[in-house]
């Protein structure tokens, strides 16, 4: 991603494809061992993503799925679920491979599917590969979208952010893993893009076990719960100038998205957030790091169009198009 950054010199970068690209490709070798081309991943997951945030009234009334059917939805769901299963099984079959992680050693596999092992485990297909690819890369690719965005409209917080990881690296090439764990500023800013932008706004829907009365309500057992966790992290009862992008709000306070801090994120969280976390620490970092981003035509940076797509997740509307000069 580095290099394809810098390939771009003096010209228009679309970073948000290349976000897309980097965490489909470490999702990709985590879970199945090698990388793929040839193969449009982005937008059969923009599809998928926004079909999962569609609201299907047949899902509420029964009697009323044939309106699901005459606008659509039925058959656009079956495509992009069998061109998902075509990837999928393609991908368990080792078709289209170009590269294996382990150095194309057919009998040594390093991934979730084999183990080690010469044929794929088949217990790994009760695994939901879907959540794999789809929530591995969306949310994780989203985050440092949004991440970058607020550091390009907020000059302050990039220069305070690219002082730190200057100090740290010492001179180095690129930042590694363990030279994360000194950088509590770049973590402060993912926590608060984390906070001001939540990957998932109203969380997967929950069902309530038992009957319960909350606040005067009453929650009969098997009733549908959907949790705003958008408006949670912008309460001005909770936080101090909510809708503002102040990473430093974090830096002396115990607020965390590990643990049961209500407030920023909830007790079920996801179940693979620090995988994500430093996907998106080394990736933000190593950015940063390496160049200054300046928006297209000399734009001002309070120009930045930061408005949202709804859907599961919340995306930009429009891409994050930078130019990219080098730092070091």
């Amino acid at each position: 991603m580095i290099n394809t950054i810098k390939e771009s010199y003096g010209s228009v970068f679309d970073l948000s494809e290349s976000l897309v690209s980097l965490t489909n490709k470490i999702i990709s070798r985590v879970a199945l061992g090698r990388t793929y081309k040839g193969f449009n991943f982005k937008d059969l997951l923009t599809r998928f993503q926004y079909l999962m945030g569609v609201v299907s009234v047949g899902s509420y009334i029964p009697w009323l799925s044939w309106v699901d059917w005459l606008r659509g939805l039925d058959e656009k769901t079956n495509k992009v679920a069998k061109e998902l299963d075509e990837f999928l099984d393609g991908s368990i079959n080792k078709n289209t491979v170009v590269d294996n992680v382990n150095g194309g050693n057919e009998h040594c596999h390093q991934d979730f599917m084999f183990k080690k092992k010469t044929q794929p485990d088949l217990a790994f297909r009760e695994i939901p590969l879907k959540d794999v690819f789809t929530g591995g890369t969306d949310t994780t690719s989203t985050s440092l979208e949004w991440a970058l965005s607020e550091l390009v409209r907020h000059p302050r917080v990039m220069k305070e952010l690219q002082k730190e990881v200057t100090n740290i690296a010492q001179g180095r090439s690129v930042i590694t893993e363990d030279d994360l764990k000194e950088m509590h500023y770049l973590k402060a800013v993912l926590k608060e893009t984390l906070r001001l932008h939540t990957p998932l706004p109203l969380l997967v829907p929950r069902e309530s076990t038992i009957y319960v009365k909350l606040l005067g309500y009453d929650i009969e057992k098997g009733t549908q719960v959907m949790v705003n966790a958008w408006a949670i992290a912008r309460d001005p009862s909770i936080w101090e100038e909510p809708e503002k992008f102040k990473p430093e709000r974090f830096l002396e306070s115990s607020i965390d998205y590990k643990g049961l801090h209500f407030e920023f994120l909830r007790r079920r969280g996801c179940p693979v957030i620090q995988f994500s976390i430093a996907i998106n620490e080394l990736a933000l970092a190593n950015i940063v790091y390496t160049y200054d981003l300046a928006l297209p035509n000399e734009g001002r940076p309070e120009e930045l169009d930061m408005s949202e797509i709804s859907g599961l997740t919340f995306h930009k509307k429009s891409p994050l198009l930078v130019v990219a000069t080098p730092r070091l």
